[in-house]
């Protein structure tokens, strides 16, 4: 039987971060949903660093959410991962996404969470209470926050989460979540 991931996102996410676990997935033989607040093309941001002391956002490709998080059983999927840009920052605040956290991490399935992910993380922060961690550089305060170890690398491992710092770091960020999905 295939596996099944579940990706979590909404308007705003980072166009890498979601396409390029999508599509790694997929040429895995994996079964992929993308769930949001409801079921929708999603706008996608593209991030850049320019030379600014932040990095820039532009407009990306639309992508489709199949889902709406009030439809997600979560006991259905292997694994969840977790896209940055700025959709997290609204859609932790759904109702149903602490459920849908949460569920993964009490049963131990793999979660990957890059870049501004830790921002959905807030909402289950008992999960994360000593745990270790790395997030987007301006995320530090919300992984220290929920009680964890912020972690200077661009990609950790903690049992079964994969935590990346931004799209660069994609490529380990899905080899390490892989690893843990075919476990």
């Amino acid at each position: 039987m295939a596996k099944k991931v579940l990706l979590i996102a909404g308007d705003a996410v980072e166009a890498l971060e979601i396409y390029y676990p999508y599509y790694r997935l997929l040429e895995e033989g994996v079964e992929v949903d993308i769930a949001a607040p409801s079921a929708k093309k999603l706008n996608t941001v593209v991030h850049d660093f320019t030379g600014w002391d932040t990095y820039t956002e532009k407009p990306g490709y639309l992508i489709e959410a199949n889902l709406a998080f009030a439809d997600v059983k979560p006991e259905a999927y292997d694994g969840l991962i977790i896209p940055g840009g700025r959709a997290p920052e609204y859609i932790r605040l759904d109702e149903n996404v602490p459920r849908i956290v949460r569920h993964f991490f009490e049963a131990g399935k793999p979660v990957g969470a890059i870049c501004h992910a830790a921002q959905v993380l807030e909402v289950v922060r008992d999960v994360l209470v000593g745990r270790e961690m790395t997030a987007y550089i301006a995320c530090r305060p919300s992984v220290e926050g929920m009680g964890a170890k912020y972690i200077t690398q661009t990609l950790h491992v903690d049992g079964n989460l994969v935590s990346g710092h931004a799209w660069p770091d994609l490529p380990g960020f899905m080899r390490e979540f892989l690893k843990l999905l075919n476990r």
